[in-house]
């Protein structure tokens, strides 16, 4: 972690372990995050015209809840960061799951985890007007799920050739999940305890939506 600033009261390693998981189980990142997104959408800088589906593996070193065996890395445990993103590239919502976990069966959580955003007059807006997504996630069932939530699917069929369009907007998630991956404490799953990591995403979807991102022990 670094040296830890004695100015916010933080005597030691494990006092700041425990303000983390504690202000993680009070939902402090997440209210963080949504004032965030409420400042953007203020400010107009907010895409609200599609939203951007992809999950990205890492390592487990401790294994532990929310970890499996990754198909990308020769069976070993891994876990994946799942993101929506809006057209700007604004993370919405992040999900953690073991790195077995299929992404088809995320990415309606993830949609339903889209907070209500405040910032502008009228009723605080939730549901984007189109949902992108690649190719693995292409089952009518799903389009006509995302379709109930009041939201168009965008979604790549299997057997097209690439080069179909969708990636000119899908690659603001790519940069997202590199924003993510730069912070070295998400570059591998290091804790045992899942809400420790989640904390840790979550505090760096807040960084990235920031105007001015900080780093990330």
């Amino acid at each position: 972690m670094g040296i830890l600033p004695k100015g916010l009261g933080f005597g030691s390693g494990v006092t700041c372990w425990r303000r983390l998981r504690g202000w993680n189980e009070a939902g402090v990142w997440q209210r963080l995050h949504e004032v965030l997104l409420a400042d953007l959408s203020a400010a107009w800088r907010r895409d609200w015209s599609r939203c951007v589906v992809d999950s990205s593996h890492v390592r487990a070193l401790k294994r532990g809840h929310h970890t499996g065996p990754s198909p990308v890395d020769r069976g070993r445990a891994g876990s994946k960061h799942h993101v929506i993103t809006d057209g700007y590239g604004s993370p919405l919502a992040v999900l953690l799951t073991g790195g077995h976990r299929n992404d088809v069966t995320r990415f309606l959580p993830l949609l339903d985890a889209i907070p209500s955003i405040r910032g502008r007059v009228g009723r605080p807006r939730r549901r984007p007007d189109s949902l992108f997504t690649d190719r693995g996630d292409d089952h009518d069932i799903y389009r006509g799920q995302v379709r109930v939530r009041g939201t168009v699917p965008a979604i790549a069929r299997r057997g097209t050739r690439h080069g179909t369009g969708l990636g000119t907007y899908r690659w603001v998630v790519e940069r997202t999940i590199a924003w993510i991956r730069g912070y070295r404490r998400l570059r591998i799953h290091w804790e045992r305890r899942t809400d420790i990591h989640e904390a840790f995403l979550k505090l760096a979807c807040c960084l990235i939506t920031h105007p001015q991102p900080g780093s990330l022990c």
